[in-house]
């Protein structure tokens, strides 16, 4: 004689024939994930409408995070915030100018001779593979020659109207990187404007304190957990990115001197301004390394005309580069802060394609904030799990 829960279980359709029900599937609810892809459009078509607001306040942000710890110890020494805000603040700038100063001019040269090292640098490829020389490269060649034959001849005899009065040619003038800045979209004003804005920015923020955090803490709600979550976000995000900016500025210090000293040895010119070029990119993520091994060689190239010259120049910018890369930042950092270089390599091509050179120095300090928050939120902890290594 069957139970009754055995004949319950035969009359139901969604049960097995060994009276098992089966689990319910989840199933994807296509409105939601509708909603969250156009909400991802519209904040990324926002920041890339409001860069010009929102790059700023990044950078004053980062540059809080790095110098408060400084902010702290002058405050503790008795000196007032304010105080202690402006000296650093002022002391920066001050350095960052008479640096810029110092070594304008040979900047300026090492940019203008950049295509004159690209143009060296195809030629020689082109003899080292052996390629002979097709006719299009043939004309062209000669009509470089007869074109210069041809200025040579004005030069010495200036050609005459009808009238007989002497006509005036107007030659455009080389490429300059100081007019290029100053006719440039925003201009050298609206580059300092930038700059200025950026430091008072910091300069609020600096003497502002555990103001904005406390709030953050009050308006979190009203639970004692949310509260809790609230000042473990704050309270990591603070830590790990003060860690970041702190041990990218030492090493990018680090990579340049040694980038200096490197050159100087090789025999390089402009050595210095390299140096600087080198610590600077070092704050992007893999791809500033890549730019400044490229720089390097081919302007070796350009100063001592081989090949081999250029790849050891080169090869040794790469070799300083990954060795701060691969092995002392990791130990200065730390596993807590550790992210997945595949993440943080297309995290920062995605930053670098919304917001340009600004995106590249940003995306990595941004992508470890959404990490922690990620690793807090149980909803999200997925995606915080995906960026981790």
């Amino acid at each position: 004689m069957q139970s009754p829960a055995s004949i319950d279980a035969q009359d139901d359709p969604q049960t097995t024939p060994d009276g098992v029900r089966p689990q319910p599937q989840p199933s994807i609810d296509v409105r939601s994930a509708s909603l969250a892809v156009l909400a991802v459009l519209a904040t990324i078509y926002a920041l890339h409408w409001a860069a010009a607001v929102v790059i700023p306040v990044l950078l004053g942000l980062m540059c809080s995070y790095a110098l408060t710890p400084l902010v702290n110890r002058m405050h503790a020494w008795r000196i007032p915030r304010a105080a202690g805000a402006a000296m650093l603040l002022l002391a920066i700038a001050g350095g960052a100018g008479s640096t810029v100063y110092a070594l304008g001019d040979d900047a300026t040269a090492m940019v203008e001779s950049l295509p004159d090292a690209a143009r060296k640098l195809q030629r020689a490829m082109r003899s080292a593979r052996g390629q002979p020389e097709g006719p299009i490269a043939k004309v062209q060649r000669a009509a470089a020659k007869l074109e210069q034959a041809a200025e040579v001849t004005a030069a010495a005899a200036p050609p005459v109207t009808s009238q007989g009065v002497p006509r005036v040619q107007v030659e455009p003038p080389r490429f300059s990187i100081k007019a290029y800045l100053w006719s440039g979209t925003l201009g050298l004003v609206g580059l300092v404007g930038q700059a200025l804005v950026v430091l008072f920015i910091t300069f609020f923020l600096l003497v502002s304190g555990d103001n904005f955090r406390r709030k953050m803490v009050r308006i979190a709600g009203p639970r004692l957990s949310q509260k809790k979550i609230t000042v473990q976000v704050l309270d990591e995000i603070n830590t790990q990115i003060q860690r970041y900016l702190q041990v990218q500025i030492f090493t990018s210090l680090l990579v340049g001197l040694l980038t200096w000293l490197a050159l100087l040895a090789f025999g390089m010119e402009n050595a210095a301004v390299w140096g600087i070029v080198a610590a600077l990119l070092n704050f992007i993520p893999y791809v500033g390394s890549m730019v400044t091994a490229g720089a390097l060689a081919l302007a070796g190239f350009l100063q001592f005309g081989t090949l081999g010259m250029a790849l050891a120049i080169g090869g040794v910018s790469l070799a300083i580069n990954t060795l701060e890369g691969n092995l002392l930042t990791p130990w200065l950092t730390g596993r807590a802060a550790r992210m997945s270089p595949l993440v943080i390599f297309v995290g920062v091509l995605a930053f670098g394609w919304l917001w340009g050179l600004w995106g590249l120095l940003l995306g990595a300090p941004l992508l470890m904030a959404t990490k922690v928050v990620c690793d807090h939120l149980d909803g999200l902890k997925p995606i915080g799990e995906l960026l981790g290594a």
